[in-house]
């Protein structure tokens, strides 16, 4: 598959392109649509994708996207169809392994964690607090061979090795022929964090959590917008000279 736009956003959803006024919102998702013949519009969240779909119940102005970068980097698919990108999704399954009910096993008494009530193919998802979480339980996680990201002071992914929004989205640029120089993602939480170390010129929004701000200090790749949400993503697209 070859594309060509003349852009990529590749945008985090909660407190990104969802964050932000009701009216920031709006002006923004209206220059989207706008501008759909010139960019690709790829969501890039730790939703899952029933949580996806009732977005557009909820907010029926947002707009879809071309492509769904799902589940924290373990869920490829064309937006419109819900096909599977299967040169990436492969990828991330075969680091996986079916390992769901493993980790679960794993994991079952460990102190300061409670699973999420999701039930994603290809990771496992818990909250956590984060006065009781134990760094062994961390260790114990890296042990087995799998990585373990924390965001927000509230989610725990255990994750294929290797596998996060970052080195998937790179996968995908890969596996649609993009230029990597007209891909721009955004975020605002440590789950984003990655995004941003692959190097493409990124974006985090004003609201962004302090511990990703503290990461970004010295990233040259990152424009630290002034305003929230989806009003950061925009003033970061004009910083660009995307507008």
């Amino acid at each position: 598959m070859s594309l060509n736009p003349a852009f990529v956003l590749a945008t985090d959803l909660d407190g990104t392109f969802l964050g932000g006024s009701e009216r920031q919102r709006t002006e923004f998702y209206e220059y989207i649509e706008r501008n759909r013949d010139r960019l690709l519009l790829v969501f890039v969240t730790g939703r899952h994708l029933d949580r996806i779909d009732r977005l557009y119940e909820e907010e029926p102005g947002v707009p879809r996207p071309d492509y769904i970068i799902g589940d924290v980097g373990t869920t490829i698919i064309c937006g419109k169809t819900h096909e599977p990108i299967s040169q990436v999704q492969d990828w991330v399954s075969s680091l996986w392994n079916n390992a769901n009910d493993r980790i679960k096993e794993m994991l079952a008494d460990e102190p300061g964690i409670e699973l999420q009530p999701v039930n994603p193919a290809r990771r496992v998802s818990y909250y956590y607090q984060p006065e009781k979480l134990q760094s062994s339980t961390v260790q114990k996680i890296v042990d087995a061979g799998f990585d373990c990201i924390l965001s927000a002071d509230k989610f725990l992914d255990v994750m294929p090795k290797g596998v996060s929004k970052g080195p998937t989205l790179l996968r995908f640029i890969e596996a649609l022929n993009l230029d990597a120089e007209n891909v721009i993602p955004a975020g605002d939480t440590l789950n984003d964090y990655s995004l941003f170390q692959t190097g493409l010129k990124s974006i985090a929004v004003g609201n962004s959590e302090p511990k990703l701000v503290d990461k970004i200090k010295t990233m040259p790749n990152v424009y630290h917008s002034s305003q929230p949400g989806a009003a950061g993503i925009w003033e970061g697209l004009k910083y660009y000279g995307k507008h």
